[in-house]
């Protein structure tokens, strides 16, 4: 193919070699990762961080130049009468709830009680099937009715039951008339 000439020079022999001397200058030893913790809320830049130099002691950073808190214990068991306290609290809350929905229950029964009574006593009122009136004269009409079909022959002999019947029946006409006007 073609040939191409190269040309070494001292100065690219010097660029060489320091190109060589930064890479090894570059390398830095590999940190030991620590695992991160949960990152807490941040300070403001001009505020002084607190520490307490336990992490001096230790030799160890996180990396991020935050200091790293110390573990917090809390006591594992609270004072009982806080507790106490806030079930009698939440327990006497739910008794007085229990008493409200008790008289709620209560009311709510006599005011169905008293709806349903109010109701049947309409139902009562509107649907109530009439009293029918006594027949006039029932007795006079049943015995001229028995006469006549007794003797078809004779209608003759149930003339007296037949006046009595006209008879009452005039008698009712003229009580009712005054009764109307």
């Amino acid at each position: 193919m073609g040939d191409f000439p190269i040309q070494i020079s001292t100065r690219l022999i010097d660029r060489l070699t320091e190109d060589d001397e930064k890479v090894k200058k570059r390398t830095k030893k590999t940190k030991t990762r620590v695992p991160r913790e949960p990152r807490l809320p941040e300070t403001k830049v001009d505020q002084p961080q607190i520490s307490d130099g336990s992490e001096q002691q230790k030799g160890t950073s996180t990396g991020t130049g935050w200091a790293v808190p110390p573990p917090l214990f809390m006591p594992v068991n609270q004072p009982p009468y806080s507790v106490s306290a806030e079930l009698d609290a939440i327990r006497s809350v739910v008794k007085e709830s229990e008493n409200v929905v008790e008289k709620l229950r209560k009311q709510e029964k006599n005011m169905v009680q008293e709806v349903t009574q109010k109701a049947k006593d309409l139902h009562d009122k509107e649907f109530k099937i009439p009293e029918p009136k006594p027949m006039p004269c029932l007795v006079e009409s049943n015995a001229w009715m028995t006469c006549y079909k007794e003797n078809t022959n004779d209608l003759t002999k149930c003339a007296p039951l037949a006046q009595n019947f006209a008879e009452c029946a005039r008698r009712v006409r003229q009580l009712a008339k005054p009764a109307d006007k």
